[in-house]
């Protein structure tokens, strides 16, 4: 297995883990930011009431986005498992 092999499956690895985990950090970071402007706006400094909204939308997001999310990491390692004896010799 060459240097170049070796880099261009770790690139596509980090490349996936991206695309995999953009959509649920995106939805956190969205939601985190409308509770805290709730919070800024109603004086409201409960600290658990930022983890509640974070924690259902992140849910929800992998409700909808988990068959994408399984079928991006399972296309990778079935890519993976066929290209075994290219990367072993």
């Amino acid at each position: 297995m060459t240097q170049e092999m070796v880099i261009s499956v770790a690139e596509r690895a980090i490349f996936i883990v991206l695309i995999v985990s953009g959509p649920l950090l995106l939805v956190a970071l969205v939601s985190g930011l409308l509770v805290s402007i709730f919070q800024a706006t109603t004086s409201i400094q409960e600290q658990t009431l930022a983890f509640v909204p974070k924690i259902v939308a992140v849910l929800m997001a992998l409700i909808f986005f988990g068959a994408w999310m399984l079928s991006q990491v399972t296309s990778y390692t079935h890519d993976i498992l066929n290209n075994l004896v290219r990367y072993i010799g």
